[in-house]
């Protein structure tokens, strides 16, 4: 299981399929060909709990775009901000009194939190932490508990034993509890996700224990969420669910090779690498945090594969994606969350993007009464055709004289008029405001770059540049690190003339 919520976060495992699959889904029947008329209505409000981890962030944004209202229940003021259909309520699960205020008025909750983030003792302290959901769930009047549990049976780990035991702590009040079972989250920002996309990225070559034949099998983070949604009208019980196939972590690292367009990594098996030495060298090669890897390591050894498919697709509507789809569908998601919140990320790396930021103050004189940049919008406009747009002209041709010998063609262009899905220069227009501009690289050797520039909404008066580049394999790596030295003179560089320019272009209006 991937951490799903607050610090306590659950964690999920990984899989992979044929890279092939062409992706259709079959057709999606409705809530009344599966259950009749009987089926309950959906929630006027739910609660989540875990608002903050992985899962959690997501699904409070996907429940609230589907029109029910949301409360998050977070620890700290702050940390989850109040939107449209969105509540925010302080409680500390283990405050059972605080708990119960959060919870009233819900007629659903789910219970997204995992203290396996805290270190040892984490067995004690979910059972702990499921008594008191439990416990305010039932006295708050919520009609029915939804919970996000891990895949397995038999001979379990003590991560995926404590997980189905918090089911049952869940169900000790006699409230309604729909618990359902998953293995690997398949998105950008899940630990297992994250775990495989480095070490595939990063290793054309591996030495790796007998865990990476074993099996499992993840389901995407747009599945998954569908069915949490759902989970509030179904009949109760457990429910076991995952993508169409099911894989093994080698598989999966093959597969996510293949959809990445990188070739096959050579796996080397060596049966004596223990859990505990593979951890070790997971925190070599991946930035995932430690503390959560090393856990959930300890359970790779043991299969977690759906073996219950008939009940879960007789009582919900969602069909899976495979897995080569659902790789797909997060990379796919994430570049559209990097276009969308660029200029919010922050400097560094980041679920294997890096980001780059920049800043130029601008003088009074050149800001415009509404506090843009006076002549940014007429640059932004201008944008393309030429080197010396950017700022340092030789910097750039050195940069496409590079692109040539990895098979790379870039070549100027300039539309005319720049707007959304225009082609300017090398990039595509991902977003276009009369202050602000987002492109996005089209055939990068090295990987999936986006450049924006934007008037700073508030704060002393700037020019903002965000750069980031989502690395392809090692060469894309190799090539942000040797550049790294020349990003940090160049990019200043180039938001200073985007400066210069833009009070260039205001002179000029103001003159006509």
């Amino acid at each position: 299981m991937e951490p799903t919520g607050s610090p306590e976060a659950s964690i999920d495992l990984l899989g992979a399929d044929d890279p092939s699959d062409s992706g259709a889904r079959p057709p999606v029947p409705t809530a009344a060909d599966l259950l009749g008329p009987d089926r309950p209505a959906a929630p006027r409000r739910a609660a989540v709990s875990g608002a903050t981890g992985f899962v959690g962030t997501n699904l409070i944004t996907h429940l609230a775009s589907s029109g029910i209202d949301v409360t998050a229940i977070v620890r700290r003021p702050g940390s989850v901000e109040a939107a449209e259909h969105i509540d925010v309520a302080i409680a500390d699960v283990t405050d059972t009194s605080a708990l119960t205020d959060a919870l009233r008025g819900s007629d659903v909750a789910y219970y997204l939190v995992h203290a396996m983030a805290g270190g040892e003792g984490f067995v004690d302290r979910d059972r702990a932490l499921a008594t008191s959901f439990a416990t305010a769930a039932a006295a708050a009047g919520v009609r029915r508990i939804i919970y996000l549990g891990g895949l397995g049976r038999g001979d379990l780990s003590t991560h995926l034993a404590s997980r189905q035991e918090v089911g049952q702590v869940l169900a000790s009040t006699g409230l309604e509890v729909v618990e359902l079972r998953a293995a690997v989250v398949l998105g950008a920002g899940s630990i297992s996700f994250e775990m495989v996309r480095y070490l595939t990225e990063r290793l054309p070559a591996m030495v790796c224990p007998r865990w990476v034949n074993t099996p499992t099998q993840p389901i995407a983070l747009s599945d998954l969420l569908a069915y949490l949604t759902e989970a509030a009208t179904v009949p109760v019980g457990i429910y076991e669910v995952g993508c169409t196939d099911a894989t093994t972590y080698r598989q999966m690292m093959d597969t996510y090779a293949a959809v990445r367009g990188l070739r096959r990594r050579l796996v080397v098996k060596v049966p004596l690498l223990t859990p505990a030495l593979s951890a070790h060298w997971v925190d070599l090669v991946t930035p995932v945090d430690s503390i959560v890897s090393h856990a959930l390591i300890d359970s790779l050894g043991y299969d977690t594969t759906v073996i219950d498919p008939t009940t879960t697709a007789a009582a919900f509507s969602v069909r899976p994606l495979s897995v080569a789809r659902a790789i797909a569908a997060a990379l796919d998601e994430q570049d559209a969350a990097i276009t969308a919140t660029l200029f919010d990320r922050r400097h560094g790396l980041q679920d294997g993007v890096y980001t780059d930021r920049s800043a130029a103050k601008v003088r009074r004189r050149g800001m415009a009464a509404d506090g843009s940049v006076a002549g940014l919008a007429a640059d932004l406009d201008d944008a393309g055709g030429r080197l010396s747009w950017y700022g340092l002209p030789f910097a750039w041709l050195a940069r496409i004289v590079l692109g040539h010998l990895f098979g790379e063609d870039l070549r100027l262009g300039r539309p005319t008029h720049v707007e959304v899905g225009s082609n300017v220069d090398w990039w595509t227009v991902e977003a276009r405001e009369p202050d602000l501009i987002v492109l996005r690289s089209r055939g990068w050797f090295c990987g999936e770059a986006w450049l924006g520039f934007r008037a700073a909404p508030s704060g002393a008066p700037a020019i903002e540049q965000v750069g980031a580049l989502r690395t392809k394999g090692v060469l894309g790596m190799a090539y942000w690190w040797a550049l790294w030295p020349i990003h940090l003179v160049a990019f200043r560089a180039m938001v200073r003339h985007r400066r210069r320019r833009a009070r260039t272009m205001a002179r000029r209006m103001r003159a006509s």
